[in-house]
């Protein structure tokens, strides 16, 4: 580093590869030109002339279009490095950065890694070994497999001992992939296959474990710095359950309306676990929550999260800096620290100092079961005024395609306490508009009115990982709100339409917001189905499963086709019972948005 004290351990770092792009390529280059480095960014053929690029000091092309040809190529990525006379690689997140072959090439390079030891991230990658070792460290864990069950049959074992519901996970995955929820017996074995399939997809691996679900739980976790010196600082924590397919959409720090023995239970089991494993660099260990107040451990994330920006916010801690220094040898940067109360601990807590509410703006449309969007944006108009901070990777002109994920941009809104977050965070969503592609800005300004998410105290904060697929339904207005006409739309739930309120579509009357509010209805209210029984696809991907077959008889509700799109399998489904014509897609075909799938010839009556 280029304030670093030369010492034993101390290694010098002054050029950083960033092996990612959009947003968090561009968040890693500004943290390494704050601590006085210089960046060398990689690019893919599509992100040529990305905001990311622009900004790095230098830029390496990979040379290639998809993941696959670039971000996910180590030969490339060690390639670039040496191109680049770079002294150390930082990952982000997604891509490789969970990857421990990665991290052992990069060392095998003569590089410095910035994130944990490779052995760490195989350790706690595997998500079976890591129950074995949060066990062992002590934390709260629900019931599960010890090891990968071998099909679907074993599966349904632990289901007749242990009870429904359970989770069928991916051993070596994470965000959401490879996770599937049985709730009856009849069903295991479908979302066994379907577990497995796109664990294999998405990570390579298909082996899967099982564990008892906890239903209506809240997804918390803990941020973890910890040095090579042996601190171990804990900086806080989140509240991520706001999600769709499991997959975060809100985050929120502190994590609201815990009880201190339930803080102190999360920021002990942190620490012991990463203790445990010899974590160095930063870290996620997630939990749920149950309704009745009990925490189970999820997983440890082996690398920087998205949410990391909304802990930023609460501590005054750059935590992408704290991992370069980490990486280069350095002790964590000593914080003013909160101790917990009770026996002897090992470890430093952070204290909040006010609370932050990050919102992910999605290329999806919430209006369609928050589908991926793709096209060009036309139109960016950031909000900002007091408490508001907002990561972007796109600007006018950024080409979002359907190869990569669908994060946009991430708005971080701060306030003295929960309340006035909330406050600056519908004045902040009202004022952002994207065009060009659907974004689930509609979703956040509805969600920042729903007595569910904004409700005060533990019994009116009623959001679970659960709750946007069981029970949003667009909000409901505020306290003095009529909620007229005006502000109804219809919205495509599950195999319905739904009458259903969007306060700032009735509060938006005039001027910019007269224009949101129209687009968000036409949005919203094209998000049918194919008419006549014709199914479309409803966004660009490529197939991955064909489901039926031509003339099948299939049941409302029933798969159809599973379309991959930005790193999600999205399901294809009837819309009434019939039996299926004119099938015309094979697995592996790229469909675009609207193409024709095939049909189903109703055999029900058409509804009065």
């Amino acid at each position: 580093m280029a304030d670093a004290t030369r010492a034993a351990g101390v290694v010098d770092i002054r050029r950083v590869l960033v092996a990612n792009r959009g947003e968090i390529a561009l968040r890693i280059i500004r943290a390494v030109r704050d601590s006085g480095l210089t960046s060398v960014a990689v690019y893919a053929d599509p992100d040529a002339d990305a905001p990311f690029v622009h900004a790095a000091d230098e830029a390496v092309a990979l040379g290639g279009a998809t993941s696959a040809e670039t971000y996910l190529d180590i030969a490339k990525i060690i390639g670039a490095a040496a191109a680049g006379d770079a002294d150390a690689v930082h990952p982000g997140y997604g891509f490789l950065a969970e990857n421990a072959d990665f991290a052992r090439a990069v060392v095998d390079a003569g590089l410095v890694w910035v994130g944990p030891p490779a052995d760490v991230i195989g350790a706690l990658g595997d998500k079976v070994r890591a129950r074995a070792i949060a066990a062992e460290a002590g934390a709260p864990l629900a019931p599960g497999t010890r090891e990968p069950v071998a099909d679907a049959s074993e599966a349904l074992a632990f289901v007749r001992q242990h009870g429904l519901p359970v989770a069928i996970k991916a051993a070596h995955g994470g965000g959401g992939r490879g996770l599937r929820v049985a709730r009856t017996e009849g069903e295991v074995a479908e979302l066994f296959d379907a577990a497995v399939r796109e664990a294999t997809a998405a990570f390579g691996r298909g082996e899967c474990f099982v564990e008892a679900y906890v239903e209506g739980g809240r997804h918390v976790e803990v941020q973890v710095l910890a040095d090579s010196h042996g601190t171990i600082q804990v900086v806080g924590t989140r509240d991520c359950s706001l999600q769709r397919r499991y997959q975060k959409v809100v985050e929120e720090a502190p994590a609201p309306f815990l009880t201190s023995e339930q803080r102190t239970t999360l920021e002990r089991s942190a620490a012991a676990v990463c203790r445990a494993a010899g974590y160095v660099n930063a870290a996620t260990v997630e939990f749920l929550l149950s309704p009745e107040g009990g925490l189970s451990f999820l997983e440890v994330n082996t690398r920087l999260q998205v949410e990391h920006s909304v802990t930023e916010e609460t501590v005054d801690i750059d935590v992408v800096r704290e991992q370069l220094r980490i990486a280069a040898g350095l002790p964590v940067t000593p914080a003013a620290t909160a101790t917990p109360s009770g026996a002897r601990v090992d470890h430093e807590v952070v204290a909040a100092k006010r609370h932050a509410i990050e919102f992910r703006i999605n290329a999806e449309d919430p209006g369609q079961g928050f589908v991926p969007s793709t096209g060009t944006i036309t139109r960016f108009v950031a909000p900002s005024g007091p408490g508001v901070r907002l990561d972007s990777g796109v600007v006018v002109g950024s080409e979002v395609s359907g190869g990569f994920d669908s994060l946009l941009a991430k708005l971080v809104v701060t306030g003295r306490d929960r309340t006035e977050a909330i406050e600056r965070a519908r004045r902040a969503l009202a004022e952002f508009d994207i065009e060009g592609v659907r974004t689930t800005l509609p979703f956040h300004r509805a969600v920042v009115v729903d007595p569910a998410f904004v409700g005060d105290g533990p019994d009116g904060f009623t959001v679970h990982t659960g709750w946007i697929e069981q029970s949003y339904t667009a909000g409901t207005p505020p306290p003095g709100e009529s909620g007229d006409a005006d502000g109804r739309v219809k919205v495509w739930i599950g195999s319905r339409w739904m009458d259903v309120t969007v306060p700032v579509l009735a509060r938006a009357t005039e001027g910019p917001m007269a224009r949101i509010r129209e687009e968000a209805r036409e949005r919203l209210e094209q998000a049918a189905p194919g008419g006549n029984g014709d199914i479309s696809a409803p966004m660009q991907g490529t197939v991955t499963r064909v489901a039926v077959a031509e003339g099948e008889e299939v049941e409302d509700g029933q798969v159809l086709v599973v379309i991959e799109a930005m790193k999600m399998e999205n399901p294809v489904r009837a819309t009434a019972r019939g039996r299926v014509e004119g099938l015309r897609v094979t697995v592996g075909a790229t469909v675009a948005q609207g193409d024709l799938l095939g049909r189903v010839a109703t055999t029900d009556p058409e509804p009065a």
